[in-house]
């Protein structure tokens, strides 16, 4: 097909009645409810992020323990024997 038929194949159609309209926008955007959800997530997942830096930052602390009593240990070992 060439650009000219194509082009005149488009001229020929027929435009769709009643012509296409943008819906109201109270239709398609979420409104208040959708505010609320989704501040409701970021709320939960805020607290999530909180709650899983603490336990990341206890086991850290609880692993450098562990390492300096792990060490104290080696050398009492070494002085006794």
């Amino acid at each position: 097909m060439s650009a000219a038929s194509v082009l005149v194949q488009l001229a020929a159609t027929p435009t769709p009645s009643p012509t296409p309209s943008i819906p109201a926008a109270d239709i398609t955007t979420p409104g208040v409810w959708g505010f609320v959800a989704f501040f409701g997530v970021a709320v939960v997942v805020l607290l999530l992020v909180i709650d899983m830096t603490r336990r990341i930052r206890r086991v850290r602390y609880r692993a450098e323990v562990n390492e300096k009593l792990d060490a104290e240990q080696a050398q009492r070992d070494q002085s006794e024997s």
